[in-house]
Formats: C-alpha cells, sequence, structure tokens
C-alpha cells in the first residue's frame, strides 16, 4: 500500500508526468524542467485563453460598451433587489453594479468578457490527464473557441458563460473532494446565475455520484491528500466508496442549493409563468448541412439564426467540426481503456496507455453522464417537442429545458478533453517510434511533437475563423447617447415612489447609435425603480411566420390591456398600477398624456402626476 501511495503522489503531484524512466527507454519521459518553465507550462493555458479571448472580441476591446441581446451593461447600474418575474439577471447584475462601484463600466464588462476565455481555457487544461504541455493547449483551445461558445456570446449570454468557463474547475473540484474547493469552484456559476448553475449542477451531481472516493489517511511519508489532480485518477479508493459517493452527493447538492438561493427564492416568490409555445421557438435548428443531430454534434444548433458566426454552415466548417466531434469522442472513449491493463499484463507498456495506464480520471464517468444528458436534453426540443410542452404545463420549472441547446456545455468540456487525449496518442507515436534512442530519432520525435501539438490546438480557430475580430464586427463598443444618462440622472433622483413604464411595448430594442445591433431593452438595468417592459417575445421561423411566446410577469398583462384603453383612460390606470414615468425610445411620441420631463431627438421621458 505504501507503495502504491508514493506512486499516486507523483501522478496527483501539480506539473508530474508521471513516471520517469532512462533516456531512449520505452515510455520515458522528457526530463523535468525548472521552477521557472513548470510556472510558464502551468500558465500557458491561461495565457492562451487570454490572447483568443483579446482575438475573439477585437474592436469590442475598445471604449463603449458591448451591447447585443442579452448582453445589456448600463453606465452607473443600479444596487437593485430582484424585480417582478423571472430573475434571470441574479445575481449576476448585482455583482456588475458592486464591481462598477470601484472601476468603470466599461472595463467591469471587458474583464467579464476577458475572463471567460481565460477561466475556460485554463479549467480545460487542468482536467487533461497527460502532464505534457501540447494536449493541455488543445484543450484549451478547442473549449474557449467553439461553435456553443460563440453563439452563446453573439447571443449576449456572458453570464451562462462565465458558468461554462468554470464548469471544468467544477468538475474537478467534486472528483476531489472538499466543500470549500467546490464552493470556489462554482462561484463563477453562482454569479451567472440559474443557467449556469442548473448546467453545473448537471456535471458536478453526476461526477460527485460516479467518481471514486480517496483514501482520507493517506501512509505516513505519502504525499497528502490535497495534492491529488482529479485529471490524473484517483490515489487509492476508499473501501467505504459507496457511502463517500452518497456523501459527496449530498454535500454538493447543498452547496448548489445554496449558492442558488440568490436566484431561487426570487423564482419562487414572482410568480412567473412558462408558456409551453417556447418549446417550439427555442427547439435547436440545423445551422448546417447535417441537419439538428449534425448541428448539435458540432456544438451548434442554437436556435436564433444571428447567433451564428458568419461561414459557420459551409460544407467545409461543419463537416470538419463534426470530424473533430468524432475524433474527441474516440480520444474520450481511450482515456477509459487505458484504464484497463495490457493483455500481457505489463502495465504501462502499451503504446496507447499514454501516461503509464493510470486508469481512467475519476470525472470519466460523470463527465460522460453528463454531456449524454445534455445532448439528450438538446434533442428533446427538436425530436419530441411534446414531451417537454407536457413537463412544462405540468410544472413550469421545467422551462429551463425549452431553450436545450445550451445543455451542450458538458458535451463541448468531453470533446475538448477528448480532443486533449487524441493529441496525445499522436505526439506519443508508435511503440516502436518511442523505443529508439538514436538522436536523430529524438530530434525528428520532438519534430513532430511540436508541430502535431500546434495544429490541435490551432485547430479551432481555423475551424471558425470568422469568430475573430468580434465575429467581424457583430461584437463593437458604443457609448450611451447623452440623453440616457440624462434620463437615468432625473429618474434616480425622484424619491417618489412608483415604477417606469418602457415603450415601445417590446422586449429588445435596434438603435442607430448601436450599428442597428439587436439588445434586450436598456432601460431595465438604468434605474432604481421598478421597470415594467414586455417580456413577451416574438420569435421568426425558417419557413415564414412567428411564434408568440406569452409573457412571464403576471403585471405586464395588465399594462398591456391599459395601454389599449383610449388616451385619458389609459393614464389613470397606469398610475393606479404604479407608474409614475413612462419612457419612450422610439421617437415616435405615440404616448399621450403626463407632464414631458426630458426629450430629444431618439427618447422622451414623461411623468404621471396622477395618485395611484
Amino acid at each position: 500500500m505504501r507503495t502504491e501511495w508514493a506512486k499516486a503522489s507523483r501522478w496527483f503531484a501539480p506539473g508530474s508526468s508521471g513516471d520517469t524512466a532512462e533516456p531512449g527507454a520505452p515510455g520515458a519521459r522528457a526530463p523535468r524542467p525548472g521552477a521557472l518553465g513548470r510556472r510558464a507550462a502551468a500558465a500557458a493555458p491561461a495565457v492562451l485563453g487570454l490572447l483568443l479571448g483579446m482575438l475573439a472580441l477585437g474592436p469590442a476591446l475598445g471604449p463603449g460598451f458591448v451591447l447585443r441581446y442579452d448582453m445589456v451593461f448600463v453606465p452607473d447600474p443600479p444596487i437593485a433587489l430582484p424585480g417582478q418575474g423571472f430573475p434571470r439577471a441574479v445575481p449576476s447584475d448585482l455583482v456588475v453594479a458592486l464591481f462598477s462601484r470601484f472601476l468603470p463600466e466599461q472595463a467591469v464588462q471587458k474583464a467579464i468578457l476577458l475572463g471567460i476565455f481565460v477561466l475556460a481555457a485554463s479549467g480545460a487544461a487542468a482536467l487533461v490527464p497527460s502532464g505534457r504541455l501540447g494536449p493541455r493547449l488543445a484543450a484549451a483551445a478547442f473549449y474557449a473557441w467553439n461553435a456553443y461558445l460563440a453563439q452563446r456570446l453573439l447571443l449576449g449570454q456572458w453570464a451562462l458563460l462565465l458558468g461554462v468557463a468554470g464548469l471544468p474547475w467544477a468538475v474537478r473540484a467534486a472528483a476531489l473532494g472538499g466543500r470549500l474547493r467546490l464552493v470556489i469552484a462554482l462561484i463563477p456559476a453562482a454569479v451567472g446565475g440559474f443557467q449556469a448553475m442548473l448546467i453545473s449542477a448537471l456535471a458536478v451531481l453526476a461526477t460527485a455520484a460516479t467518481a471514486p472516493s480517496l483514501s482520507a489517511a493517506p501512509p505516513s511519508g505519502a504525499a497528502p491528500r490535497d495534492s491529488a489532480d482529479p485529471s490524473r485518477g484517483p490515489a487509492t479508493v476508499s473501501p467505504r466508496g459507496a457511502a463517500g459517493r452518497l456523501r459527496r452527493v449530498g454535500e454538493a447538492g447543498l452547496i448548489l442549493g445554496g449558492l442558488s438561493l440568490p436566484w431561487l427564492v426570487p423564482a419562487l416568490l414572482s410568480g412567473a409563468t412558462t408558456d409551453p409555445a417556447g418549446v417550439d421557438a427555442f427547439a435547436p435548428r440545423a445551422d448546417g448541412p447535417f441537419g439538428v443531430l449534425g448541428s448539435l454534434l458540432g456544438l451548434g444548433g442554437i436556435w436564433n439564426a444571428h447567433a451564428t458566426v458568419p461561414g459557420q454552415g459551409t460544407w467545409w466548417s461543419a463537416g470538419v467540426r463534426l470530424v473533430l466531434a468524432a475524433v474527441a469522442l474516440w480520444g474520450f472513449a481511450r482515456l477509459r481503456l487505458r484504464g484497463r491493463p495490457p493483455a500481457d499484463g505489463r502495465r504501462g507498456e502499451d503504446p496507447g496507455a499514454g501516461d503509464g495506464g493510470r486508469g481512467a480520471p475519476p470525472y470519466w464517468t460523470g463527465l460522460a453522464v453528463a454531456a449524454g444528458a445534455g445532448l439528450l436534453i438538446a434533442c428533446l426540443g427538436a425530436f419530441a417537442p411534446g414531451l417537454v410542452k407536457a413537463l412544462i404545463a405540468t410544472w413550469p420549472g421545467f422551462g429551463p429545458i425549452r431553450d436545450g441547446q445550451l445543455h451542450l456545455a458538458p458535451f463541448a468540456l468531453l470533446q475538448a478533453v477528448g480532443l486533449a487525449s487524441a493529441a496525445g496518442d499522436l505526439v506519443l507515436g508508435s511503440r516502436a517510434a518511442r523505443a529508439r534512442p538514436r538522436p536523430v530519432a529524438d530530434r525528428a520525435s520532438r519534430t513532430v511533437t511540436v508541430a502535431v501539438a500546434a495544429a490541435v490546438t490551432a485547430a479551432p480557430v481555423l475551424v471558425l475563423p470568422t469568430l475573430a475580430l468580434g465575429a467581424f464586427g457583430r461584437l463593437a463598443a458604443v457609448d450611451y447617447p447623452s440623453g440616457w444618462r440624462r434620463v437615468q440622472e432625473i429618474v434616480n433622483a425622484d424619491r417618489a415612489p412608483g415604477a417606469l413604464l418602457s415603450l415601445p411595448w417590446g422586449a429588445h430594442r435596434a438603435f442607430r447609435w448601436n450599428g442597428g445591433r439587436v439588445i434586450a431593452d436598456p432601460a431595465t438595468k438604468l434605474f432604481r425603480r421598478r421597470v415594467i417592459w414586455n417580456d413577451e417575445l416574438l420569435v421568426g421561423l425558417p419557413g415564414g411566420g412567428r411564434i408568440r411566446v406569452a409573457a412571464e410577469d403576471p403585471l405586464v398583462v395588465r399594462v398591456a390591456a391599459a395601454l389599449r384603453e383610449d388616451e385619458g383612460e389609459r393614464v389613470r390606470t397606469l398610475a393606479r398600477l404604479g407608474v409614475r414615468y413612462v419612457l419612450e425610445t422610439s421617437g415616435e411620441n405615440m404616448f399621450r398624456g403626463g407632464v414631458t420631463v426630458f426629450q430629444d431627438r431618439e427618447i422622451r421621458l414623461t411623468r404621471l402626476d396622477f395618485p395611484s
């Protein structure tokens, strides 16, 4: 047992590359680098993520705010409690507001966006079983640059992507064990809110339920348990494995529930409803020539056609993404096969053993289960919409599964780890090549290693090159006109109670000063008071026509009825509903009644002086 712990401690030590051997011997490893080299290798995935983030965002890193669909950042965001309706921006808006008290709002947004790429790349690399830098960079590049991340970024869902970026760290913490470690790893998802936490819960609970338990008391002289690295297999399995898994699942569930309270409590108290019609609106759609299933396997298939990367639907791009998915699945399966000793019993000499036949990493089964479940959920909206509608009609809490494509995040992480595994096999080469000690063969092997690592690392960028430079201009930084800031000052300075009604009566806007890009109504985030807006959605269909998804906020229905009344009665009804201000951003001045407080070419603020 002492020998096994000593060997395991080498596998688990950060930066370890497994067993060593004489140079030129079968299974030999390169000499260990110095301390500076180890630190550089450890930081390399994060640096790569930062570079990929800068390349992807491009003009979005300039002065101003990046505004697109759900990505709405505003100047001087108020610190406010959740309003009515489902709390989709909780607690993400509050966290942004708090950070904006110490940093410029624009800097907060750009730091978050770049942090998503850095966190995703470094986390994926941390899960790679190999200690070699090449496979770790391959996983980092793929997880930080893929169709899933690109589409969700173009849809503006930065809060979701914050949780997706932290997903590898959450899986690692669930496999390694430790309550504090898991809490810290789940902070990005907790900030992201309900979607990020639901995706993380799927992977964390599956990993906690299937990962082998590490022995709590290592023999004297062995490495401490905290030095374990879950990407390299378990040190030793506790004899109370089943009880340990059950305890870990319970602890993980309590942690997930506790971190979800900021959005869970407002959701339960909001009285928000979920329209089953949203299943058809948000069902995955084909964004390439291989249909819905082919799009999902390539990590695409989002419901919004405007959230696709330019050229993503071409035969070449879609085909290569499917090939990469197949290679990644093969590589992930190889991780499992490496845990089995070769037929001749000489463990660690199998040319496919990669890292000495240590065994599959302890997160392998959990990640496979979470990825499979996520892919299944994504397929339901397209292939079994009636089932999803029935679930939502039974309980509105099933609403998050209607946008099934977002649950592909664990599948994207699986592909990243699998691609790194396949890259590791290519780098290792055949057994015969590894057994030759000749200097010429060594130099050739190093050249091939560098070439393969570079090719696999660059592959995700070459497959989706148009994500670069803000998806060719789809992401850009702009500033709010002075009228918006003036209206914000007026409304926030008024201490009288009452809500603000935002018109025109729709969920999204497209302003000239924002390049015509569609964004969610920024008025919902500008003011300290309650903002009433129409959260009803109209989603176009590929063949024409539109699907109407009913509003979730009960107050919206009553306000909509008031807006259909005649001019005099409309103002009185709105005042009785608690409306003090009406903000119009169309420039058409369709609302009549009340006192105009501010007006310019695009925006008008009206105060209703009738008693509520």
